[in-house]
């Protein structure tokens, strides 16, 4: 959430990020009912002034006749007051209702787009793998290995559910253990989230009342979140950190699930969209200042091309356009894993930072140098999401024998052997 001062005094600023982001947004109703948010307030004090003004007086004068009229005379002040407070109350909620649908501003480097077809390409890494032979899909390959079981796991689970089994089970939890064990020597605080969170945890990382038809509710009016960077983010709410405790950085991993709302007709086969998945994710809270965010968000976008270099996955890094960013990204990398059956890149990760968009609706925040608490500045990166990488090294790695080698790096985690199997 932006803070109204910043809107009021960037009108024209809010207008055109939101504009960019193809987000419509009425200002002018949210400034005028800003302005009368201000007015009944102001009105609503100074009629309790009055009312603690005239307490005073009828408890020093000793007319008991006038006492009588003083306190008749605050009975119809007292009603207007609640009167003006239920009127505030509508006001308020019109009021806030609005102010959590307007967008952060984006930055300046942010392309031009509709959606994520005009994503621009930052930069690529590693030669497009090529076969002398015709390559087999992720989910052939989870076939014909017996790494899976997509059928099965339809009927367990419905549409998009899946079994993994074997080797490709063993793959999972040896991407999980590569990449903590990177993120801990790099003095991330490894954590186990939740999945089950309450509504508050999703206004404030922005994921509500936009994203709510991608989300499962529980009976209870709770919810599985699609990400751990919800619970994270949640961790500190209402809090005031020590200035020196910053930058925090976490490694979180959670189950994740999203009901790919809209997404029908998409990779209706296989393990790339599915409802339930695995992820360790980076958040990371800052100090606020946009260069130090800008920074930082260079550095967990380099972290995970390390990793995947490591894993020796072609892949690019593409800037998200203005279409495809999400209500409170500033800025959003994705980064995108080439799959050689579908002969395309196809995205694995995303690297957000958000300025205190998240915090001011957390309310995190820390005690700066000079006495004044500030919110903080929030970051976020996929580390691994588990099953998308998966398919991608299977799909790389794959020999005209049939057979899928395990990259090098990963075989420590799997019994030192060559071949998934």
């Amino acid at each position: 959430m932006l803070d109204i001062k910043f809107i009021r005094e960037n009108k024209d600023i809010v207008a055109a990020g939101a504009k960019k982001k193809k987000i419509n947004i009425d200002l002018d109703k949210l400034i005028s009912l800003d302005d009368e948010r201000l007015k009944i307030m102001k009105e609503v004090e100074e009629l309790r002034s009055e009312i603690n003004k005239v307490s005073n007086d009828i408890a020093r004068d000793q007319d008991p006749a006038l006492k009588v009229e003083l306190i008749e005379e605050m009975r119809s002040v007292k009603e207007d007051i609640k009167a003006k407070e239920e009127k505030l109350k509508e006001v308020m909620d019109e009021w806030h209702k609005l102010m959590i649908e307007v967008p952060n501003v984006p930055d300046v480097s942010v392309p031009e787009g509709e959606d994520d077809s005009q994503n621009a390409e930052v930069r690529s890494w590693g030669e497009k793998t090529k076969f002398g032979f015709a390559p087999k899909s992720h989910v052939q390959l989870l076939e014909d290995l017996d790494l899976g079981d997509l059928e099965r796991g339809a009927k367990v689970s419905g549409f998009r559910g899946y079994f993994m089994k074997n080797g490709g089970a063993l793959l999972f939890f040896a991407l999980w253990q590569f990449f903590l064990d990177y993120f801990v020597e790099k003095g991330y605080t490894p954590v186990i989230v939740p999945s089950l969170v309450r509504k508050e945890t999703l206004f404030g990382t922005g994921y509500l009342p936009q994203g709510e038809a991608d989300l499962y509710k529980t009976q209870d009016g709770d919810y599985l979140a699609g990400t751990a960077e919800v619970a994270t983010m949640s961790y500190y709410s209402g809090e005031i950190l020590p200035k020196a405790s910053l930058p925090k950085k976490f490694i979180a991993f959670s189950p994740c699930f999203r009901r790919e709302a809209g997404a029908h007709g998409k990779d209706v086969k296989g393990i790339i969209r599915v409802h339930e998945f695995f992820k360790l994710e980076q958040i990371v809270l800052c100090e606020a200042s946009h260069e130090l965010s800008a920074k930082l968000h260079e550095e967990i976008t380099a972290h995970v091309e390390h990793l995947m270099q490591e894993l020796k996955i072609p892949y690019r890094v593409v800037a998200n356009c203005g279409g495809d960013l999400g209500l409170g990204q500033v800025k959003k990398y994705d980064i995108e894993a080439w799959m050689p059956s579908e002969e395309k890149y196809r995205e694995t990760h995303s690297s957000s930072y958000f300025h205190d968009f998240q915090t001011r609706r957390l309310n995190i925040r820390y005690k700066d140098d000079d006495g004044k608490n500030k919110y903080v500045h929030s970051l976020n990166n996929t580390a691994v999401a588990t099953s998308r990488l998966p398919a991608a090294i299977l799909e790389n790695y794959q020999q005209e024998d049939g057979r899928v080698r395990i990259p090098e790096v990963l075989r420590k985690y799997m019994g030192n052997k060559e071949f998934i199997g």
